[in-house]
């Protein structure tokens, strides 16, 4: 079980940072604020993002945000070893070793100006990984109270098994959305509520907005007839279609749109019919269920 409590939409931080929209220290301090005064206090970050240094930038604006820290969960990954003018790499590969493992999670608390984080995952799965030496790591970090819990992030259910047998697994990030639904279809949500595992989901829009093709024409034309329905955004009756499903998933949500954090929170109180919930599905298959 879960030792942290979450909000129920997290802020996702990949693109703050020099990767896309290259917020400086007072414009990501401003995005914390806002993020916390509309009910989301968790930030999702991961050692690579903005090529090893959106943490750091990160760090530096929680630090005169002045908003104490039990007040927000921070959360972590590591793993993708990325060629970088900040890393000596090579090639992309990845590094589960307990050194490895326990140097960065340190490194990450020292770029984020904190004592531990809340949750703390491994990036991507790697075909060198070994159960035992990670959850020594996991061990370890959880006895000198570095980390609070301990997940995984694009594991699959026989992966995660690897893992779980070793030492307990209480998240696993993966992408989930009305566009990318697989998830829900190939167990992994199953063995999730099983095992109480929580899913986190990346990309909670999925390729609505992205993509120009039948799938999401189809969506695209349904949500229209919902916006009117609902009176809300097309976006908070997507983010509403993945929280409504009962493996308890938590949404991350990338925008740094003001507008659209202020309305976030709209999808956690919405309660979509079953019939539009089906309905979302069936439009993204381009079928009826079976």
């Amino acid at each position: 079980m879960t030792k942290t409590t979450l909000s129920p939409i997290i802020a996702g931080t990949m693109n703050w940072g020099v990767w896309d929209k290259n917020l400086n220290q007072k414009e990501i301090e401003n995005m914390i604020h806002v993020c916390y005064e509309n009910k989301i206090t968790t930030f999702d970050h991961a050692d690579i993002y903005g090529s090893y240094t959106t943490e750091t930038d990160f760090g530096k604006a929680y630090n005169s945000s002045k908003i104490a820290r039990e007040n927000i969960q921070l959360i972590s990954k590591c793993g993708i070893q990325m060629i970088s003018e900040n890393r000596n790499n090579t090639i992309k590969h990845y590094d589960y070793s307990k050194k490895h493992i326990i140097e960065s999670v340190e490194q990450s608390l020292k770029n984020l100006h904190t004592d531990y984080l809340d949750v703390f995952l491994l990036h991507r799965p790697s075909p060198l990984m070994q159960a035992d030496e990670i959850a020594e790591a996991v061990t370890q970090l959880k006895s000198e109270g570095k980390i609070i819990d301990f997940g995984l992030s694009n594991f699959t259910t026989s992966q995660t098994e690897l893992i779980l047998q070793k030492t307990t697994v209480s998240y696993n990030q993966v992408q989930f959305s009305a566009t990318n639904f697989e998830p829900m279809m190939d167990g992994s949500f199953d063995y999730m509520q099983l095992h109480n595992i929580r899913p986190m989901s990346w990309n909670p829009l999925g390729s609505v907005f992205r993509a120009d093709v039948p799938q999401t024409r189809r969506l695209k034309n349904l949500l229209a007839n919902l916006v009117s329905k609902y009176h809300l955004g097309s976006d908070t009756i997507l983010l509403s279609w993945v929280l409504q499903h009962p493996a308890n998933v938590i949404p991350i949500a990338g925008t740094v749109n003001i507008a659209r954090i202020q309305s976030l929170h709209k999808a956690v109180e919405l309660k979509l019919d079953k019939e539009d919930w089906f309905a979302i599905w069936s439009e993204s298959m381009g079928n009826e269920v079976p």
